[in-house]
């Protein structure tokens, strides 16, 4: 048990304009810079877009319910929290174990992607060199206090959001001729077999790169609980997110889809493992700006940066409401005295730092240790999806208002239903291939996430004999993470 007045709590240092920029570059990364445009490349321009708005809708939709249950009780653990309370204990020991396992996994890539980035400007240097100073970079923002990790990811959202602004502009100016010579207007959505190639399976197919384009968006709801006025900015943060989600993912996709034709050889190296190809890239190029590749490289090396120093934030947050719910190790519940849970922080590059050496030592281990946390993002959502439903049916039938909640979540119960539908969707459509096949080391690499969450699921559930709880038991009270007593919710 730590021995300072600050444990059991972080401190609420996180303004608005903090969760709103995080909300924002969680959902902007190298999915958009750079996945981008596989997914026109396999799908054309009009299967994108639509896996996209498709993507985007469900992605709005998740966090409108987490907005409404993070307004009621804003906490680190956000939603295995919420899954704890309004569910099944059981599955709240699963989601927060997976969602912190999977971040630390993440960490691991992240370092590894800034060290091929790096190579662009210094192919000499030894690549672990670059991994081990980025992660000691991440560390320190972190550990210092939770306004310097506010403040650095405002920064580094601020120059993704910049990067996309100047992006669309020099884009629609290029689109009409002004810039980069040739008109292309919108020829290239009438190109041979634009805009829908390859059919609805192609288009499905691209709603997996849609979704992992997306991941991080959830974010905001693990910040809640360090935010200093949560029933404020968490609203704010969540309704800019769907103009956001439009302006720079749906606008931005039909801007490369009409400077680009599908068929392009660039865009079908567009993939998340090159990063030297970037489709934001092919425009500037086209646009006529030479120092276009150097310039978003850099753009890339920020992003991924970002990321980790997210990753990080959110997998030590996990542990630490893992501690709080008895889930995890007391030892994880100490917090410095600027309310940062170090002791979880340090577990969480300990982790990410074994998986990275891994990927040196043995890439067949690497591969396995990414597999297990690769549809990690999309559990986390049914998460949320399913413990909003019960959230809300629970606050219904204890004779409570929904004039009562401090923010509403849209078009309930379809949007919550919808977002649930489409996430199973993705999860079973990763590589369905693989099982007309049965090509069983392909299914496992692709799905092994999904049993090992299956695993510790039933792992809790049978060794503390826990159940679904009842509606009219289900704690739907407004209240705060500190204010309130960590109860044993098991039979």
């Amino acid at each position: 048990m730590a021995d300072n007045e600050n444990d059991h709590q972080v401190k609420r240092e996180l303004k608005t304009r903090h969760l709103s920029m995080i909300a924002l570059g969680g959902s902007i990364g190298t999915g958009l810079f750079v996945a981008s445009g596989s997914a026109i490349s396999t799908a054309g321009p009009g299967g994108a877009l639509i896996a996209y708005v498709a993507m985007g809708a469900m992605v709005y939709f998740l966090m409108t319910s987490l907005g409404e249950m993070a307004t009621n009780m804003p906490v680190s653990g956000s939603f295995a929290t919420y899954s704890t309370k309004y569910v099944d204990p059981a599955l709240g020991f699963a989601m927060g174990w997976n969602y912190w396992f999977n971040w630390a996994i993440t960490l691991a890539v992240d370092i590894s992607t800034a060290a091929l980035v790096m190579k662009y400007w210094l192919p000499n240097i030894p690549s672990w060199i670059w991994s081990v100073s980025v992660l000691i970079i991440i560390f320190l923002i972190n550990a210092l206090t939770v306004k310097a990790f506010g403040e650095t990811e405002y920064w580094m959202a601020m120059i993704k959001v910049v990067t996309v602004i100047v992006f669309l502009a020099v884009g629609v100016l290029t689109i009409f001729g002004i810039m980069g010579g040739h008109a292309t207007g919108l020829e290239n959505f009438t190109y041979k077999k634009a805009p829908f190639v390859g059919g609805i399976p192609a288009t499905l197919s691209v709603f997996v790169v849609a979704g992992f384009s997306f991941q991080g968006t959830e974010l905001v709801g693990i910040t809640a609980g360090e935010s200093k006025t949560p029933e404020k900015s968490i609203p704010k943060a969540i309704n800019q997110v769907f103009w956001r989600i439009l302006l720079f993912y749906i606008f931005a996709i039909f801007v490369i889809a009409c400077i680009i034709p599908y068929t392009s050889p660039d865009l079908l190296g567009s993939s998340a493992s090159d990063i030297a190809i970037s489709p934001f890239t092919l425009v500037f190029k086209r646009a006529g700006l030479a120092a276009a590749a150097s310039v978003m490289n850099a753009v890339i090396l920020t992003s991924v940066m970002s990321a980790a120093n997210s990753g990080m934030y959110a997998s030590s947050r996990m542990l630490y409401s893992l501690s709080l719910d008895g889930y995890a190790p007391k030892y994880f519940e100490h917090t410095t005295k600027h309310g940062v849970p170090l002791r979880a922080q340090v577990a969480t590059t300990v982790v990410g730092a074994l998986t990275f050496f891994a990927s040196i030592a043995g890439p067949k281990v690497y591969v396995w240790l990414v597999a297990a946390s690769g549809l990690t993002g999309f559990i986390a959502w049914v998460g949320i999806a399913i413990s909003h439903f019960r959230f809300r049916r629970a606050f219904v039938k204890q004779g409570h208002k929904e004039s009562e909640l401090k923010y509403h979540a849209k078009w309930f119960p379809v949007g919550p239903l919808l977002a649930l539908i489409l996430c199973i969707i993705v999860i079973v459509g990763q590589d369905p291939s693989s099982f007309v096949h049965f090509d069983w080391e392909k299914i496992l690499v692709t799905y092994l996430s999904v049993p090992l969450f299956i695993i510790l699921f039933f792992y809790y559930k049978i060794r503390h004999h826990t159940r679904l709880i009842p509606l009219d038991e289900v704690d739907v009270e407004p209240h705060k993470r500190d204010e309130a007593s960590t109860e044993d919710t098991t039979d």
